[in-house]
């Protein structure tokens, strides 16, 4: 039997170097020899996810990347953003199951705790979980936000920063857990990653690293034959898929020009 092909799709235009930093979010964990993951970035797409401009180029950008995925023999996406950008657009145009780590951290969470907090890099990004919160009906599960106020690095990510980065992050982490209440920690982005393994060896509640998170469900979905709900994620009645690579190869070359 063929191995499942799981493709992950990295919301920023970057260097196979920096690929590969998001490839390190497979280190430690256990699949079988059926299934692999394969990653891709998007051809073109926002420099940062700091505004609503950002948010909306991301949508089409990860759309773009993984329209074709079906056809292409893939047999699941993962979306490598707690922003779940692309995630609905997708399941309209696949049968395959589509993931995000946003929602998927925040439900998880619940399964472990009562109230959960988010640790990040920027405040900058609350928008994106209060996004995931309305739609879900979770404020009031979620005990805080946490931001450490550090410039993001979509491409390099932590590396070079463990030591500034990692003990802010746990001393935001502590003040969740003892001044908001929070019983469960959600890593508050896929590029803070780098920093699960040391951050559980020292707090004291359970913290979602949320791209592993995905990867264990999308393994889970094809070992169970589940995928998303075609009455909730209606096919289109006129795709447009041809207009949208035609954007793409456009603004792929206006990148490559600066």
């Amino acid at each position: 039997m063929a191995a499942k092909r799981v493709l992950v799709i990295v919301p920023f235009a970057m260097s196979a170097d920096n690929l590969a930093l998001r490839e390190q979010q497979l280190a430690g964990l256990q699949f079988g020899p059926d299934i692999r993951f394969e990653y891709r970035a998007v051809r073109a797409g926002p420099a940062n996810y700091a505004s609503h401009h950002d948010f909306a180029l991301a949508e089409v950008a990860n759309f773009e990347a993984g329209c074709r995925a079906q056809q292409e023999g893939f047999d699941a996406i993962c979306i490598d953003t707690m922003s779940d950008s692309g995630v609905a657009a997708l399941r309209s145009v696949l049968d395959i199951p589509v993931f995000g780590p946003g929602k998927a951290s925040m439900l998880m969470a619940l399964t472990l705790g009562d109230r959960f907090s988010i640790l990040t890099m920027a405040s900058r990004w609350k928008p994106l979980y209060k996004k995931a919160l309305d739609e879900l009906g979770l404020h009031h599960k979620c005990a805080s936000v946490r931001a450490i106020e550090v410039p993001p690095d979509n491409h390099a990510l932590l590396s070079g920063k463990e030591e500034d980065v990692f003990p802010l992050l746990e001393a935001a982490g502590r003040k969740a857990i003892e001044q908001d209440g929070a019983e469960v920690l959600i890593l508050g982005s896929t590029t803070m990653h780098q920093s699960h393994a040391w951050l559980q060896a020292r707090l004291p509640v359970p913290i979602i690293n949320p791209g592993p998170l995905s990867y264990k469900l999308a393994e889970a979905a094809l070992a169970l034959g589940l995928a998303h709900s075609r009455v909730g994620y209606p096919a289109p009645m006129h795709p447009r898929l041809d207009m949208l690579s035609a954007m793409f190869d456009a603004g792929a070359r206006q990148q490559k020009e600066r």
